[in-house]
């Protein structure tokens, strides 16, 4: 009878064991197959680098292919709604930047999409610091200079960014409302039209990414005033930053992971995790490095807190702008 009940017992614990483990084994794994990035801009950028370098380290790691899809148009607003509609099942997810995830919101009350609503934070990844740079025929060579000439003299600025709305141009108007710098906005199309339109004298300023500027500067064909970033840039370690002369200013165009709404935390968590460990990598770092990127990575929770902190500085750049989508 002993033999008997102990018997049941060991069956029901050996039950109990196989339930447990066969509950344990039922999460869905992942990654199961091929995820994609959608990344709704022109390839090529600084972030279209760090998601694929990401992508590629996720790949050899994960046994699985991560995959970059460009999905284009519409200021960003196409590839970023098509991320929001995929299925959450962890085979999805968004590289978000200011242009798609904070400064579209605001400039497009119609999106057919809430980037609060309908995405989670996944991991913040870097933050690529901007350069105010002017023209070497100024006297001004510290921001401080620069607004006392350009209020001394009122209406001879002006400043050139690649666009309204776009990431340089909010800057330099968050710049201009937290010094009183006075110049007047000249859009043009494109990154590096900004930096010839200062050497044509058709502008005397604008803001622009680092990784543009090296040649210019090296020549004395720009000066570098500033540093758009928190801290200063490793790039450009002798050029102060704004929030040196303006405590708390920041406006870093920086890289995030989002997933669609609904998606497992448990593969959100996952991907977090294993996104910082491609970022703690030496070689991912140092690459990382020479396009001037500052590492951040963190986790969803913390991701989410950004992001919802740079959504309304950037509403409120765009509101101080008058900027509307055309």
């Amino acid at each position: 009878m002993t033999s008997i009940t102990l018997g049941r017992r060991g069956l029901a614990s050996l039950a109990a064991a196989l339930g447990i483990a066969g509950t344990a084994t039922a999460q869905p794994a992942w990654p199961r197959g091929p995820v994609r990035f959608i990344f709704p801009f022109t390839p090529g950028s600084a972030v279209d680098v760090v998601a694929r370098l990401i992508a590629q380290d996720l790949a050899e790691r994960l046994g699985q292919p991560f995959i970059v899809e460009s999905r284009t148009g519409a200021g960003g607003s196409i590839g970023t709604e098509a991320a929001a509609r995929a299925r959450p099942d962890g085979d999805t997810f968004l590289v978000g930047s200011p242009g798609n995830m904070a400064i579209n919101p605001a400039m497009m009350p119609n999106l057919t999409f809430d980037v609060s609503r309908d995405f989670a934070a996944v991991t913040h990844l870097v933050t690529f610091p901007q350069v105010l740079v002017v023209s070497p025929n100024l006297p001004a060579r510290t921001l401080t200079e620069l607004v006392a000439y350009s209020k001394a003299n009122p209406g001879r600025l002006n400043y050139a960014s690649s666009g309204v709305g776009a990431t340089n141009h909010l800057a330099m108007e968050m710049l201009r409302a937290a010094t009183g710098l006075e110049a007047t906005h000249i859009p043009y199309r494109g990154g590096l039209v900004t930096v010839q339109a200062i050497l044509s004298n058709d502008v005397q300023m604008c803001v622009e990414g680092i990784l543009t500027l090296p040649p210019f500067l090296a020549e004395n064909k720009v000066r570098a005033i500033a540093v758009t970033g928190a801290t200063r840039s490793h790039l450009l370690p002798d050029v102060p930053a704004v929030a040196e002369t303006v405590p708390g200013f920041d406006a870093g165009a920086w890289v995030m992971f989002f997933a669609p709404a609904g998606t497992p935390p448990a593969i959100i968590e996952k991907l977090s995790a294993e996104t910082r460990t491609s970022l703690a990598k030496p070689g991912i770092r140092a690459r990382l490095a020479e396009l001037g990127a500052t590492v951040t990575g963190t986790t969803p929770e913390e991701a989410a807190t950004i992001h919802r902190q740079e959504l309304l500085k950037w509403r409120r750049a765009v509101e101080v702008s008058g900027a509307a989508a055309g």
